[in-house]
């Protein structure tokens, strides 16, 4: 990526976490192995419409839009040495989701929560309903 399309996606600060999230209330921890992934490893999805409702999930417990382009899920174990994939896309099974782009990275002050951000195609933050899997 050149130096204009990096300036064009400035980084952007996490809100500070809130609530039980932030305590880590019901967090259970899947701890890895030195060959990577432990046995009881597993997928955890989350589908989310654009404005941060959970459409459906595996291990999913909430979302949360945060401000415009930005997004919390929340699963039920500890995630911060986990895999996360991202793409934009519709919540249903007909239509076609609008261009841009999506970021993802763990969510600060919450070990198991995802932060997402979400652009138009010209690099402004917009509202995109996404998938999210997260390897744990």
């Amino acid at each position: 990526m050149s130096e204009a399309s990096e300036a064009k996606y400035a980084a952007t600060e996490q809100p500070p976490a809130t609530g039980t999230e932030a305590e880590g209330v019901g967090i259970l921890a899947v701890p890895a192995t030195a060959a990577g992934m432990p046995p009881t490893a597993q997928g955890l999805f989350a589908v989310v419409n654009s404005n941060g409702a959970l459409a459906r999930g595996f291990g999913a417990v909430s979302s949360t839009r945060l401000a415009v382009g930005q997004y919390q899920v929340v699963f039920i174990q500890n995630i911060t040495r986990s895999a996360f994939t991202a793409t934009l896309g519709l919540t249903g099974s007909v239509g076609a989701s609008p261009p841009g782009e999506i970021a993802v990275v763990g969510r600060a002050g919450v070990p198991n929560g995802v932060f997402v951000q979400t652009w138009n195609s010209a690099g402004t933050p917009a509202d995109r309903a996404f998938h999210l899997h997260v390897s744990s």
